[in-house]
C-alpha cells in the first residue's frame, strides 16, 4: 500500500543484524582469540579422550577421561620444556648477547663465507652488505622496541595460559550436549543442513590442527638433527623458531629460512650452500609430500585465495590474522558448498563432537 516491499526489508534487516554482530565481534576480538585457540587446544586433545572413553569402566565419569588427558598433556609439555627448555633458552641468551658483534659492519668482511669463484668481487658484495647493514640497524632499534612492547603486552596477559586450557577442557566436556541443544532449536527443514556443515567443519579443524601439530614438530626435529649434524650455531635455537613459525601459513616458513640463513651467515657458518640446499629439499618434501598427506581433503584451498586471505587477515589481525586465514576460507568454502549442495565435502566422519 506504502511502497512498502517486505523482501527488500528482510534483505536490510539481515545486513543490518551481519552488520551488528560483525561490530559486536571486532569489539570482543581479545576474548574470542581465546576462545578460538581454546578449540584449537581442544581439537588437539579429543582424539586421546575418545581413545581413554573407549576402553574406560563405564561408570567411570568422562569428566574423568579428560582429566586424565590434560595431567597427561602436561606432563609432555612440561618434559619437553625440561629436555629442551633450557638450551634454547641458553642458546638465545648467547645470540641476544653477540648480535651487535655480529653484526658490526668491520666484523662483517671477516666473517661471512663466499664461494671461491666470488672471492674476487668480496670487497664489493661486502661493502654492499655492510652498506644494509648500517642502514637496516638504525630501523632496528625501532623494531626491536615495537617487539619489546608486544613481549610485554603478551607477558601481562599470561592469564590467557591458563583460561586457553581451563576453556578446552569445558568445551570438550559440554561440546556435545552444546551441539545437541543447537541442532535441536533449529527446524526440521534447517537442522539436517547444519547438522552437515558442523560435521564437515568438525573433520576439517580435527585435520587442520593436528596437522600443523605434525608438521611443527618434523620441522623441529628434523632441523635439529640436521643443523647439529652440519654443525650450525644455535641449531637448537633456529630449529624451535622454525618449528613454531611452521603455523602460519607461507609467511612462517619464508621467514625461518630468512632467519636460519642470516643468523647462519652472520655467524661465520662456512657451509651456506650446503645448509640452503637442505632446507630447499626438506621445504620440497613437505610441501608436496607430508602436508597433503596430513590435510587429506577438505582444507585445500586456491593458491591465490591463501595469498589474498594472508594479506586481508595481516590487515585485520596481523599475526593472528595471517595464522587463521586459511582455516577460515576453507570453512568459508565448506559453508558455500554445503549450501549448494547437502552432500559431504569432506570424507570420513568427524573425530570431534564440538
Amino acid at each position: 500500500m506504502f511502497g512498502f516491499d517486505v523482501r527488500i526489508a528482510r534483505v536490510v534487516w539481515t545486513g543490518l543484524l551481519v552488520a551488528f554482530f560483525l561490530f559486536v565481534a571486532y569489539s570482543v576480538r581479545s576474548t574470542l582469540l581465546v576462545v578460538v585457540f581454546a578449540i584449537f587446544f581442544s581439537y588437539l586433545l579429543y582424539p586421546l579422550v575418545g581413545l581413554i572413553e573407549r576402553f574406560k569402566p563405564l561408570r567411570v565419569p568422562r569428566t574423568v577421561s579428560i582429566a586424565i588427558v590434560f595431567i597427561f598433556a602436561v606432563l609432555v609439555f612440561g618434559a619437553a620444556g625440561a629436555l629442551f627448555g633450557s638450551t634454547i633458552t641458553e642458546e638465545a641468551m648467547r645470540l641476544s648477547q653477540q648480535l651487535p658483534t655480529l653484526l658490526d659492519p668491520a666484523n662483517i668482511s671477516a666473517r661471512i663465507p663466499l664461494p671461491g669463484f666470488l672471492e674476487a668481487q668480496r670487497a664489493q658484495i661486502l661493502a654492499f652488505v655492510t652498506e644494509q647493514v648500517q642502514h637496516g640497524t638504525g630501523q632496528a632499534l625501532p623494531m626491536a622496541q615495537r617487539l619489546g612492547m608486544e613481549v610485554m603486552h603478551v607477558a601481562t596477559n599470561l592469564i590467557y595460559l591458563i583460561l586457553i586450557p581451563v576453556l578446552s577442557f569445558l568445551l570438550i566436556k559440554e561440546a556435545p550436549l552444546l551441539r545437541a541443544e543447537f541442532l535441536s532449536s533449529l527446524g526440521a527443514a534447517s537442522a539436517p543442513l547444519w547438522r552437515g556443515i558442523l560435521e564437515d567443519l568438525d573433520v576439517l579443524l580435527s585435520k587442520y590442527v593436528r596437522a600443523l601439530l605434525l608438521l611443527s614438530m618434523a620441522t623441529f626435529v628434523v632441523y635439529s638433527l640436521v643443523f647439529s649434524a652440519l654443525g650450525v650455531p644455535y641449531s637448537l635455537l633456529l630449529a624451535g623458531v622454525a618449528g613454531l613459525l611452521e603455523v602460519i601459513p607461507f609467511v612462517g616458513p619464508l621467514s625461518a629460512v630468512l632467519i636460519i640463513l642470516c643468523v647462519s651467515a652472520f655467524s661465520g657458518f662456512p657451509h651456506l650452500l650446503w645448509l640452503l640446499v637442505f632446507i630447499i629439499a626438506y621445504r620440497m618434501f613437505q610441501d608436496y609430500v607430508l602436508s597433503p598427506m596430513l590435510m587429506s581433503e577438505g582444507v585445500e584451498v586456491s593458491p591465490l585465495l591463501v595469498i589474498v586471505g594472508l594479506l586481508a587477515g595481516d590487515e585485520l589481525a596481523g599475526v593472528i590474522g595471517i595464522f587463521l586465514s586459511v582455516p577460515v576460507l576453507a570453512a568459508i568454502k565448506i559453508l558455500i558448498v554445503r549450501v549448494r549442495s547437502p552432500r559431504p565435502l569432506i570424507e570420513g566422519t568427524a573425530d570431534a563432537s564440538h
